[in-house]
């Protein structure tokens, strides 16, 4: 199969190819940011008021970055792909309600956990991070797993109405085990856990080591922990997508029928001299590489090897997940009715419009970056920083 369609307006195609790349992109960057949920599950690692206020004081300076990351890859994915939004949002809606309500909480919990005379104590906003840092997660992972085993709707092909076939409204995913709800959770393990693995090596690196000794050894022991639950669940990860069938089209027809094709999404792997397969690979071996650094060895630098190892595994999961000639959000209840990139975007008019507002999209990023630095050129967190009354200290 060629690339390029020529039976299709091969503008919009391309438009539609480099939209879903974005979308990959800044996939991928949110799964480097959600060291911040990961984070937040780390509280009890700490074994004093002091080491408690380390671990919020370091992470509260950076969850409004992941928000930022989160909104801009959903607006990036519903702008461009309005029909996804649709079939998604008004059928799914139980799982995006839940996961968008752990987000509420987190912002509730940064803004008022430390305040004097709060209602609902300390405890309840420490639950908050808590439950964001867990459901959200899996919730998140379990969604993502949907890209590949498929979702219980259909669309009316005329009048585009979405009809959801269970009452469970998105939920399914994660409890239906007769369509894919193994693979799914499995992935929400997945990321939970490397998220969480990502949280221990960020407080690693942003907290005073010499201020903070016993906690840095805690942490690393979690991470030795969290790795072992990563290894098991990307073993099942890994073998549903290598033998799961995927759901495949022919890009040059993309009005044509949706099918199953065996080993589909192993072969959107070896695709283009399997360039997506080497880049997965190298996302691996840097992720791994960094847990090794902070988690089993004295380097407090392991957050930068696998936060760029996750963030191009991140763009491999989504790259093969809709290109290709691959649904992206497949139908178990109606094949036809599954969504590509090229039945669910927008106009050619409208993808060219947006391709010119992406052009500041690197601006949004260069202001992430510009952030990050301006909260880190200070060094790491002390016991000093967190005690005056003028640091902004959480």
């Amino acid at each position: 199969m060629t690339w390029a369609p020529n039976t299709v307006d091969a503008t919009h195609f391309y438009l539609q190819v480099y939209f879903w790349i974005i979308v990959a992109v800044l996939g991928g960057l949110f799964l480097l940011m959600t060291f911040v949920q990961g984070g937040q599950t780390l509280f009890h690692t700490a074994k004093d008021e002091m080491e408690e206020r380390a671990i919020l004081n370091s992470l509260g300076r950076k969850w409004e970055l992941t928000f930022t990351t989160l909104v801009l890859f959903g607006g990036a994915l519903y702008a461009a792909f309005p029909l996804f939004y649709s079939v998604s949002f008004g059928g799914a809606y139980w799982v995006w309600m839940l996961i968008l309500f752990a987000f509420v909480l987190q912002a509730v919990a940064y803004e008022y956990m430390n305040k004097p005379g709060n209602l609902i104590g300390k405890g309840a906003y420490k639950f908050f991070l808590y439950f964001n840092g867990v459901v959200a997660m899996v919730l998140i992972g379990a969604a993502v797993g949907t890209f590949f085993t498929g979702s219980n709707f259909s669309v009316d092909p005329v009048t585009k109405h979405v009809i959801w076939h269970s009452n469970l409204r998105g939920l399914e995913a994660a409890l239906d085990f007769t369509h894919g709800a193994w693979f799914n959770l499995a992935f929400g393990v997945l990321l939970f856990a490397a998220a969480r693995i990502l949280g221990a090596l960020w407080l690693i690196n942003d907290i005073d080591n010499n201020e903070f000794p016993e906690l840095i050894q805690r942490l690393r022991g979690t991470i030795k922990r969290c790795f072992i639950v990563l290894l098991v669940a990307l073993v099942v990860v890994l073998f549903g997508l290598i033998t799961m069938k995927g759901y495949a089209y022919d890009i040059h027809d993309p009005a044509g029928k949706i099918y199953l094709e065996d080993g589909k999404y192993l072969h959107n792997l070896l695709s283009f001299g399997a360039i997506p397969l080497i880049l997965f690979l190298a996302g691996l071996v840097l992720y791994v590489l960094g847990v090794f650094k902070s988690g089993f060895g004295n380097s407090n630098k392991g957050i930068w090897f696998a936060g760029l190892g996750i963030v191009l595994i991140g763009i491999i999961v989504f790259v093969i997940a809709g290109l290709f000639g691959t649904s992206f959000y497949p139908s178990y209840a109606d094949l036809q009715s599954s969504l590509t990139i090229q039945n669910s975007s927008g106009s050619k008019y409208t993808l060219e419009v947006m391709a010119w507002v992406s052009v500041a999209v690197p601006f949004v990023l260069a202001y992430i970056i510009w952030v990050w630095y301006q909260m880190k050129k200070n060094g790491p967190i002390t016991k000093e920083e967190i005690a005056d009354p003028e640091s902004h200290a959480y």
